[in-house]
């Protein structure tokens, strides 16, 4: 599969790779996030990437964005970061799982939590400190998802933020809480715009891609 993208380019040191949640197009992100990073005269370039949902279903998603976007911009860039909203939060989120090493950072903003199969395991076997994966169960990415996050790197730098009213906050705040308070913002709002809106202001704000 080949990959269409739309790009932010300033000649910056940081390319922040942004990943689509369910229904969302680059173009969104182009409306949505592009000009505030224009506006506060961030030197942070973007790459907002077309992903449809058969395409993450099957497999396919990871490998093309790894080979295609990731892999190249690494010999362009002294450090990408990989990003995404709630669908495209958990996709970023599966490739660092699976590819240790190859971004520099993760900005998740709403992070989907997986389906019920994968979060109620889970609690049925008393919280993710206490649950033991079966190797059927890691055959599919989000239980590798919630391997990772049993003991995230501490290296990585994070953001992780959701809106407080987002129907899947809880499932949301859990994943927040695998990382230090300081990498996790919570704000007014629901799975929309507005709130992801404010979360990547606050993103923006806190520069965690200079270090």
């Amino acid at each position: 599969m080949s990959l269409r993208s739309l790009s932010l380019t300033q000649g910056a040191e940081t390319l922040l790779v942004l990943l689509p949640g369910a229904y969302m197009t680059p173009e969104h992100y182009a409306e949505h996030f592009f000009p505030t990073v224009a506006r506060k005269g961030m030197e942070l370039d973007l790459l907002a990437v077309d992903l449809g949902l058969d395409a993450m279903a099957c497999g396919e998603a990871i490998p093309a964005i790894l080979d295609q976007i990731i892999r190249p911009a690494r010999r362009s860039y002294r450090r990408v970061w990989l990003g995404g909203i709630s669908l495209g939060g958990l996709l970023a989120l599966n490739l660092v799982a699976d590819h240790p090493g190859e971004i520099d950072g993760l900005c998740l903003i709403a992070p989907y939590p997986g389906s019920r199969l994968t979060t109620n395991a889970i609690a049925r076997a008393s919280g993710l400190a206490a649950w033991q994966p079966t190797a059927e169960e890691l055959r599919d990415p989000e239980f590798r998802v919630y391997r990772w996050l049993k003991a995230p790197p501490a290296e990585l730098p994070v953001f992780v933020g959701h809106g407080r009213d987002d129907r899947f906050a809880g499932g949301m705040q859990a994943i927040a809480e695998r990382f230090p308070a300081n990498a996790r913002q919570c704000v007014a709002g629901d799975h929309d715009w507005p709130a992801w809106r404010d979360l990547w202001e606050h993103f923006l704000d806190r520069r965690p891609f200079t270090a």
